[in-house]
């Protein structure tokens, strides 16, 4: 599938509401003019990582590229910001195209709860004991029981967020791989997740679901009591990031690797 064409004279400007990415926005539309998402060939967010994730959430069906700009903290998946040369930054810009996982969430009246994640699809104990869980993939019983406070599935947007925290992989964006990870894990003590295929299809149970109740959350969207969560690639839906040719996300992912 072709990629999406960019429109340099009809870019929209979002930002969060800290003072830094207002006053950004305030600035560059000004210079460059400002057009409104639904009528934009361009869409330039400015803030952190998380405006990002929410900008991305809120445009998922409108195959529209989204260039990010960082006035937030950590701004992982943002570019650097500076106000001059914005139109010929674009022009130059790498445009990867990344799917969302697709989680559907089973709770324990059996009603499915469906939900869309760019980061990560992760599963939670609500109580203080430990989840009792059983991960199967393509079918195939992988791990008969994993005690743990909880395990995550990250795609490689998203293997530098929570799933780095809890000690998971960093995977290059363009990588066809999803990060399965587990959270504080009891037993098997020593298990530290897998990489799998994204084509693949993946099952977790929760053991003893009454005595151990978990949550399921897709990015933001939390379902409380599952008992099964199915997640796989959601590959009728298409984002497209952008990022600055001599600043890929790659480049930031392997220089991530080599800090200390």
């Amino acid at each position: 599938m072709s990629k999406p064409k960019r429109e340099f004279e009809r870019i929209a400007f979002v930002a969060s509401d800290v003072p830094e990415a207002v006053k950004a926005r305030e600035t560059l539309a000004g210079r460059y003019g400002d057009t409104a998402p639904s009528q934009a060939g361009i869409i330039v967010a400015l803030g952190g990582d998380g405006f990002m994730l929410q900008t991305l959430h809120r445009f998922i069906n409108d195959k529209i590229p989204i260039y990010g700009m960082n006035r937030g903290s950590v701004g992982f998946l943002m570019n650097e910001y500076r106000e001059d040369g914005l139109k010929e930054r674009l022009t130059a810009a790498n445009i990867t195209r990344i799917h969302p996982l697709a989680m559907v969430a089973t709770d324990s009246a059996g009603k499915a709860h469906k939900s869309l994640a760019i980061n990560e699809v992760s599963l939670f104990r609500q109580r203080h004991q430990a989840a009792k869980l059983k991960i199967s993939i393509d079918g195939k019983v992988r791990m008969e029981e994993l005690i743990c406070d909880g395990v995550l599935v990250a795609t490689p947007a998203g293997s530098t967020a929570y799933n780095l925290s809890a000690h998971g992989p960093i995977v290059p964006i363009t990588a066809p791989l999803l990060a399965l990870t587990p959270i504080s894990p009891f037993r098997p003590r020593r298990w530290r997740g897998a990489l799998v295929q994204n084509r693949v299809h993946i099952t977790i149970e929760v053991l003893e679901a009454e005595k151990r109740p978990v949550s399921a959350v897709a990015d933001h969207n939390e379902t409380r009591d599952v008992v099964k969560v199915e997640i796989e690639k959601a590959r009728a839906t298409e984002l497209f990031m952008m990022f600055d040719h001599d600043h890929s996300f790659d480049e930031r992912v392997l220089a991530e690797q080599f800090k200390f």
